[in-house]
């Protein structure tokens, strides 16, 4: 291919790090801007835990062991370090730490098929339409990514998932009429296996192959970087385009995700699981500059494949899987590099800067239901979707912690107190970012959108 034929537009259309770069270059200008009048401003982060498929509430941040049995399940409450925060018994180690998070126990919504709960959950707008996932509002990781107001220049926007065959419009992550320079940078697979590379680094897919093993990674990098040099895509650019270039072929980013760097008793506190090292991957990237991580949280990896009786992610219908075996073999994971994450934010001083989010777009109904399974052929128990009410964490970023904001009805079936809805925690998170949810960007017919049309930041975080 010669020079000439790469191309801005070309570029663009490929989704790769070189597109991230030219949309970067916009958000360096706004950062720079800042910095010449603040430059005492603090740098802020949002690492997203996404459990696809809706956390259920009842196993695991909201137990309801006074309900009736067809309610309450096999699991029982266990105290937390906090008195009066309860959890389920599958987390001891959430429950160890539980003055470094806040739980929110009354979210709701009304999008009962997973389509349009990702769309509300992600955009924290209302959807057209709740079928489909591919958004006609921005996801929040796009929008971050376009109107960073403050701090360093990030890495790129980032999203962690296992299945290697998945894009943005999976989990409703687009970027809509904020156009694909801003879509998330995807990185697939599972970072726990030993040949494990980021899969989509190369500037265009025939200039360099997919690598296979770890060590290759820095020559990767490299690779990229000689590209652009030779094309000439480096001279045309202004010094911001550099800029950008720099920061997503540089050794800190190349660092970031070679996860062999990282001490191994680290990544074993973690779990040498998918979610685990997933959640060490976004804490890396963070470090190294990113501004939004988020980690779709979907299979434990182990067994592979998987027993009959449990499910791919958190969808935890009768039909799927036995809600409690499901349960007993993927929460512990969960429990494992979740409370990590948290404690290795608080260890390394990045609490106040960082805020973690750990949320799946809806709950799973109280009542349990039985049905025959697809895999086991038995009749078992499940719960299926349910957004009247559910439960989220939220940690780090100078928030208040250690307590409890909202509460659920005694069988979990709506909110009690506090009703909550997603737009207020981006409410919270876009503050943290330093982000006006006033501002707005022209949809596809030029009509003026604003970031976040409702929602407030949650006064008792604050």
């Amino acid at each position: 291919m010669s020079s000439s034929q790469v191309t801005r537009r070309r570029l663009l259309q490929t989704g790769s790090l070189a597109s991230l770069a030219f949309g970067n270059a916009q958000l360096l200008r706004a950062r720079a801007a800042t910095r010449a009048t603040n430059p005492a401003v603090r740098d802020t982060s949002v690492i997203l835990i996404w459990l696809t498929g809706g956390l259920s509430h009842i196993e695991t941040y909201d137990p309801k062991p006074n309900a009736p049995s067809e309610y309450r399940g096999d699991f029982h409450p266990i105290a937390s370090k906090v008195p009066g925060i309860n959890l389920s018994q599958l987390l001891p180690q959430h429950a160890a730490i539980a003055d470094r998070f806040s739980l929110l126990r009354s979210l709701t919504h009304g999008y009962a098929g997973h389509d349009g709960a990702h769309k509300r959950v992600l955009t924290g707008r209302i959807p057209k339409t709740p079928t489909g996932f591919v958004n006609d509002a921005p996801g929040v990781g796009s929008i971050v990514g376009k109107l960073r107001e403050h701090g360093p220049p990030g890495v790129l926007p980032f999203t962690s998932g296992q299945r290697a065959d998945t894009n943005v419009d999976a989990y409703s992550q687009g970027s809509a009429y904020l156009g694909k320079s801003y879509a998330p940078f995807l990185v697939l697979g599972d970072p726990s296996k030993q040949d494990w590379s980021v899969p989509n680094l190369a500037i265009l897919p025939e200039v360099t192959p997919r690598l296979r093993d770890r060590r290759s990674l820095l020559v990767q990098f490299d690779q990229m970087r000689h590209q652009l040099d030779h094309t000439g895509v480096m001279d045309a650019s202004d010094r911001f385009q550099e800029q950008a270039f720099s920061l997503l072929t540089s050794d800190r980013a190349r660092r970031a995700f070679d996860l062999t760097q990282e001490d191994d008793a680290v990544r074993q506190r973690y779990g040498m699981g998918p979610y685990g090292q997933q959640a060490l991957l976004a804490r890396r990237l963070i470090e190294a500059g990113t501004s939004f991580a988020n980690v779709v949280m979907e299979h434990p990896g182990t067994p592979t494949p998987p027993a009959r009786n449990v499910v791919y992610n958190w969808d935890c219908h009768a039909v799927n899987c036995h809600v409690f075996d499901d349960a007993r073999w993927r929460v512990p994971h969960f429990d494992q590099a979740v409370s990590a994450l948290i404690t290795d934010l608080y260890d390394r001083g990045m609490d106040r800067d960082v805020l973690l989010i750990v949320t799946g777009e809806f709950g799973h109904t109280p009542r349990i239901s039985y049905q025959k399974g697809t895999n086991t052929k038995i009749t078992q128990p499940g719960r299926d979707h349910w957004p009247g009410v559910y439960s989220a964490l939220v940690s780090g970023g100078g928030l208040r912690t250690g307590q409890v904001v909202g509460s659920s009805n005694q069988l979990g079936e709506r909110p009690h107190e506090r009703p909550l809805s997603p737009d207020d925690i981006w409410a919270t998170a876009y503050r943290h970012l330093g982000i006006s949810t006033d501002h707005t960007f022209p949809n596809l017919s030029g009509r003026p959108m604003p970031i976040l049309p409702q929602g407030q930041p949650i006064r008792e975080l604050l």
